[in-house]
């Protein structure tokens, strides 16, 4: 089933809206509410140091254990089945979510009781989400009609950055309402970039990643070739990471596939949502992605196979099979 809840962290700490009202001018009395969800204990710990007045997400798919025990260890209440996004809404002067998809994101904020309708003209929604750029720019408008601002503004890096603060963050949305929120959202990222209006923040995400899953795709297949050749795939990591193959995409998955290791910084099922929204919204503007609509099926494959859930670099399991041949370490 799926189940809601908040979070509400110890709002006595103060240190974070103190560096807040430094740099942006917010007040405790105006309380950032965050919406979004969480998987672990390590975001839980993020959280809970940032100390943002109130988390409510979706725990979509059942319940996660490492969740559940996060929450037993971590001091904050735990509320199941609530739908007050009304009051989430309420007395605030700017929103952000970070849901799985826009059907999510629709639901928080138009749904019964949604956060839109607490909502006051002057408002701003900061949308983290990663989702089709069109379905966040019907939601700009829906919006607008109540005078709320809207920023589309996904993230990359993983939650390996999550943890750290160092995402990247890819910004669509007015020139205006982009500065006036940049020193927020640059609180939790090491990147903050406007890359245009509402909708080219998730457009740029889904160039993105187009470009790592293609990346992954290329790698698995390189490192197959080579251990069919009987030549160290750590070898060869060390030998070209420096060179014009390197990447940031190599650095962080090449390591994982060598030691076999695909628990989930990033899920395969997350990477289908997202390169399903980048083919749709290509159908959608008449433009052609064969690599992407490729590496899509190789991950449908591994979805078929019970492996959703793994890291995307077990990509390399699909290129494994086919071939015959175990990568790294035995």
């Amino acid at each position: 089933t799926k189940k809601d809840f908040v979070l509400i962290t110890n709002v006595e700490q103060n240190k974070f809206y103190d560096q807040l009202k430094q740099t942006t001018g917010f007040d405790k009395d105006k309380r950032i509410k965050f919406v979004g969800t969480v998987y672990d204990k390590e975001l839980l710990k993020k959280i809970r140091e940032s100390a943002f007045a109130y988390f409510h997400g979706h725990e979509v798919g059942g319940t996660n254990p490492s969740l559940i025990e996060a929450l037993a260890s971590s001091k904050l209440n735990l509320l199941l089945d609530v739908g007050f996004n009304k009051e989430v809404g309420e007395n605030v002067e700017v929103l952000v979510t970070m849901l799985p998809n826009s059907p999510h994101v629709k639901s928080v904020l138009f749904g019964e009781n949604g956060a839109a309708e607490g909502l006051k003209a002057g408002t701003t929604v900061i949308d983290m989400s990663s989702i089709n750029p069109v379905e966040s720019q019907n939601i700009s408008k829906k919006l607008a009609e109540k005078g709320i601002e809207l920023l589309d503004a996904p993230v990359s890096g993983g939650e390996p950055k999550a943890i750290d603060g160092t995402i990247s963050v890819m910004v669509g949305g007015k020139q205006e309402v982009f500065d006036k929120y940049y020193d927020l959202m640059k609180s939790m990222a090491g990147s903050v970039v406007r890359v245009g209006d509402v909708g080219a923040g998730n457009t740029t995400k889904l160039a993105n990643q187009i470009i790592v899953a293609l990346n992954i795709a290329a790698l698995s297949e390189a490192f197959v070739l080579c251990e069919k050749a009987n030549v160290d795939p750590q070898l060869v990591f060390d030998a070209i990471k420096g060179g014009l193959a390197g990447s940031t995409v190599m650095n962080a998955k090449a390591p994982m596939m060598i030691e076999r290791n695909f628990e989930p910084g990033f899920r395969i099922e997350l990477h289908i949502k997202d390169l399903q929204n980048a083919l749709d919204t290509s159908h959608e503007i008449n433009v052609s992605l064969p690599l992407t609509a490729q590496v899509m099926e190789i991950m449908q494959a591994l979805k078929v196979d019970g492996r959703e859930t793994k890291d995307h670099s077990a990509i390399l399991n699909y290129y494994e099979k086919i071939n015959n041949v175990t990568v790294g370490k035995k």
